[in-house]
Parts: C-alpha cells; structure tokens; sequence
C-alpha cells in the first residue's frame, strides 16, 4: 500500500496510507472526456469534411464514429483492470516492457503536444475577424503571420504554460460550467441554422452526394479532421485512478462521451450542407470557403453572417475563443504529463520527472511549450495540423489494442469490470482500423511522424547517454523489436499507396505517394500487414512474471515522493 509522512504540529508523525482520491463522478468524468471532444474539430471539421468528401461526410462521421467508440471500448476494458493515472500510454509497458512502451508514451506525447498549438491558431483564425494581421491566406491555407501571428501564438502558448505553472485546480472545479457551454453553443447553431435555412437540393449538388467516391469518404477521416474532432475520449481513461466506482464510470463516461460527440458532429455536418448557399456550390465542393478582407474565416460563423444572424455569429467567435482555449490548457497538462512520467519511467532525463515547490513538473512545461511552438512551423495550417494530431494519436491509441490481447494473457485472472466482447477479434479490429486511419493520413503526413519518432529515439539516447547505469531503463529488445517492421512497414505502405494529401514536394528523393497500390488494394494490404504485426507482437509479450513486475512498478512514483517528504525537516 502506498503510504505518505504527514507532517503534524509536533513534527513528523507516522507515515499514513496514500490512495489516489477517487473524487471524480460520473457527470465529472463524463464532461472530461465531452469537453476534449467539443474543441475546434467542431469549428472547422464540417467544412473540411465537405471540402474532401462533399455531402458524403455525414458518411465520414458515422465511419469515424464507430471506428473511435471501437478504440474507446479497448481502453475501456483496460481502463477497468488498471485504473491508474495516465493509463493509455502506461498499459504497453506493461505488455512488452520499455521499448514499446516508451513508444507508447512517445506518440501519445506528440499527439497531446501538438493539440494546443492547433487550438491556439484555430482561435487566433477565428479571432482575426476582429483583429486584423494575425493570419493570413496562402493559396487555400490560412498561416499566421510573422512576426505578429507568432508572437500572440507564443504569447497564449506561454500563459496556458504560466496557469499549468501555477496549478489548473481552478480549471477542473469550472469545467462543468464550460462544457455546459460547449454543448450549448453547437446545439443552438444547428437549431438556429435547420430553421434560418435547409437547402436539401445541397445534398446532391456539385456532382452528387459522393462526387469523390469511397475514397474521399476515407480520405475525410484524417485529412477532413474527422478523426481529430472525436478525440478526447481517453481523458476518462487517464483519470481512471480518480474515478469514482471506476467499473461503472469509467465505460460510461467513454462511450456516453463519444455516442454524444457522434450525433453533434452528424448534427453540425448536416445543418452546415442544409445552410450553404446553392450558388456556392457551382464550381464544386473543393471550392466551398468563406472569405472576407483577404482572410479566411470559420464556416459557421460565415454561414450565420451570410445569413444575416449576426448575434449568432457574435457568440461563435466567443466560443472560438473559449473552447479551443479549454482544449489547449487541458493538452499543455496532458502533453507535460506524459513527458513527466515518461521521466519517471527513467525514458527521459530524470529532470523531466522533478516537481517544483507547487506540485508541478515545470521542466516538463516548459519542454512542452517549446515543441508545441516548433509544431507551428513545419504544419503551418489548421488542416495540415489535423493530419499530423491524428496520425500521431492514432498511433498512440494502436498500442493499446496490442496491449490489450498480450495482457489477456499475462493477467487473465485480474478482475475486469468492463470486458470487451470478441476475445480476440475485437482487438484486432481495433488494431486494423487505426493503422487504416494512418494509411487515410497520407505520405505528407506520415513521414513527418517518422521523422517526430526517430527525434524521440534520439532523445531516449541523449537521456541514456547523461544517465548511471541505475537509471537506464531495460530496453526490453526481445519483447519490443516488432516495433521497427511495424513502423517501417507502415512507411513504405503509406508511400506505395493512393492516399495523396497534396504533397507539396519530394523527401529524401521520395515523390510519394507513388499509387502503385491502388484504392482498395493499399486498405487490403494494411489489413493484413496488421493483422500479421499483431499476431508477431503477441507471440513477442513480455513473461507474465515480467509484465507483472511492470505492474508492480505503479507505487514506484509515490514511494519517491514519499521519501522526498521524509527527506524534508519537519
């Protein structure tokens, strides 16, 4: 049992029991997750969405849907068993040691780090309608501008961090209140929008209701941000130790969470294609935007000014301020977070695992808000962000599918208060639609995310470098090498295959995508390119001896602090 010195009036006294406050109820976890979901993938997502799919988006959504409640139930199941802070991104090192779960922890990093950045610049777009020279139009891209747009970047970028700095309690007591608002906002768009005006002649315009065929729908799912905006679902996940009767809450929170951000985001797409205005749609979906002063602003907020309803889109800017505003404090927590345990787990320097007088991984902080300010150069638009944020988080999510059928085996006697239905089946499902997702992101995507992974590599072997051989991590090779085929695999796939988001030019020589593996046949191969890394990995899991050490390892973080405050004078 975790245990803690508490400090009395006449001195230290006996060290009491330490337990993880279980304060967190349903509605509390509920709204967690609910609040990640409804960011600024609500803003943008039914825009983009047509633009790559036209009417077929509401398909995209429904796809999207099903393919990110699948993944939520995986965590779900394990979520349950290990009910323990952080826990997407702690349950591969429990399965095959500290490679795969230092990679685990590394894309679940980069997906968390380079959420606030991008809701960051969705609210500067949005905000640009009132205060001009924050970003401007390059092609069909809006950037933000240097040095202006960077500058108020860095400058809410630094806050998020100062308040993290400071402590975010305020934060958790209002987020009731603020996702309250966030489900208001939406809701009163669509109602105002199906009632100001429905156009049903749209769903068939500009070459029908699929003018881009199945792989526009496909293509929507990372490219469009279809994906992007269902993220989220895991913060129930991560406060599984805080949780309430965990058993119940935790799985109701993750699917309530996402069956309700699936009937908004169908909701919104749908208002938004009823809303356009037909003479828009003339030179088809690809060319559907809102301008005004040379700059691009927010479909929704464009929809209601075109309409005349302009106290509606008063309150759309607002909410562009203050739900993306939400999102990105969350994700500087989460992303420092990750980067603070991975320091515990000995993956980085112990620096990143060092509190300050508060409580608080100020190293880690920091560390986040300087990657999540190069985030902003190389995916200088909100869209080419998206790509990037939902391979990265994708991939982060496929560990945990591998996770989930090795530690069937390695635990099977742990008691689990939700239990996935289909053995193994379902996991491996799970596995194969989030690499297909990958796949969706396309080359331009995904070689930035190989290139993000090896940085990480690196990392670890700057931090092993500066470290005693106490406090290197066992790399744990045997268990985790499937890593590398899987990776490399993914790459080469990406590159032969149809999924071409606009590649602006060549890498390394390479063109990509090359569409040697034509639409269908690449989706064929990567299924079963995964279902043969799955079935390796399994084979490859750590000892159920091993695993459970691993496990074993979860007081760890509390026995330091424990002898931090023994260490302290009274």
């Amino acid at each position: 049992m975790e245990s803690a010195t508490v400090a009395t009036g006449q001195g230290r006294a006996e060290a009491q029991p330490r337990k993880l406050r279980r304060d967190v109820g349903l509605v509390g976890l509920l709204f967690v997750s609910l609040g990640s979901i409804i960011g600024s993938g609500w803003l943008f997502g039914a825009l983009n969405a047509s633009i790559v799919a036209g009417p077929a988006a509401i398909l995209t959504w429904i796809i999207g849907g099903g393919v990110m409640l699948l993944l939520a139930l995986v965590h779900a199941e394990l979520g349950g068993m290990y009910p323990v802070a952080g826990g997407s991104a702690r349950f591969p090192h429990y399965a095959f040691g500290s490679l795969v779960g230092f990679a685990g922890g590394w894309f679940s990093f980069l997906g968390a780090v380079t959420t606030a950045p991008i809701e960051v610049e969705a609210a500067l777009q949005y905000s640009a309608n009132y205060v001009s020279g924050l970003v401007e139009v390059h092609g069909e891209t809006v950037v933000l501008t240097f040095p202006l747009g960077y500058v108020v970047a860095a400058a809410l970028m630094l806050m998020f961090s100062f308040i993290n700095v400071m402590g975010v309690k305020w934060l958790s007591e209002s987020n009731k209140t603020i996702v309250w608002w966030k489900i208001f906002i939406p809701v009163l768009t669509v109602g105002v929008l199906v009632v100001s005006a429905f156009h049903t002649g749209n769903f068939s315009a500009g070459g029908g209701f699929m003018p881009f065929g199945w792989k526009g729908v496909f293509l929507a799912l990372a490219s469009g941000g279809v994906i992007f905006a269902y993220i989220g679902f895991e913060q129930a996940i991560q406060l599984g130790g805080e949780s309430k009767n965990p058993k119940r809450n935790i799985p109701l929170a993750v699917i309530g969470s996402m069956i309700l951000g699936v009937i908004l985001y169908i909701c919104l797409q749908i208002a938004f294609l009823g809303a356009l205005n037909p003479g828009q749609l003339g030179h088809g979906w690809a060319s559907v935007g809102f301008s005004g002063n040379g700059e691009l602003y927010g479909p929704f907020a464009g929809l209601a000014t075109a309409l005349g309803i302009g106290w509606l889109a008063t309150l759309l800017y607002t909410d562009a301020i203050l739900s993306p505003g939400g999102t990105g404090l969350l994700y500087v927590g989460t992303s420092s977070r990750l980067s603070f345990g991975m320091g515990r787990t000995r993956y980085l320097h112990p620096a990143f695992s060092k509190l300050n007088d508060r409580g608080v991984p100020i190293v880690a902080i920091i560390f986040s808000f300087l990657v999540g300010m190069i985030v902003f150069m190389p995916f200088p638009g909100w869209q080419q962000l998206v790509g990037f944020i939902t391979s990265a988080t994708v991939l982060g999510y496929a560990m945990v599918p591998l996770s989930l059928g090795a530690l069937r085996h390695q635990d099977p006697d742990r008691e689990r208060p939700f239990r996935l239905p289909g053995e193994s089946t379902l996991p491996i499902l799970a596995f194969i639609v989030a690499n297909e997702v990958l796949l969706f992101s396309g080359w331009a995507v995904v070689w930035k995310l190989i290139v993000a992974i090896f940085i990480g590599v690196a990392l670890v072997a700057i931090s092993a470098a500066f470290a005693s051989k106490e406090e290197r991590p066992h790399i744990d090779w045997a268990h985790g090498w499937w890593l590398a085929p899987y990776l490399v695999g993914m790459g080469v796939i990406s590159y032969l295959s149809s999924f071409d988001t606009k590649t602006p030019s060549s890498v390394l020589g390479l063109d990509g995508p090359t569409n040697t593996l034509k639409f269908g046949v690449d989706t064929l191969v990567v299924a079963v390119f995964s279902i043969a890394i799955y079935l390796l990995a399994i084979r490859l899991r750590l000892s159920p001896e091993r695993s459970q050490e691993y496990v074993g390892d979860l007081t760890a973080e509390a026995d330091e602090e424990e002898q931090a405050l023994k260490r302290t004078p009274a």
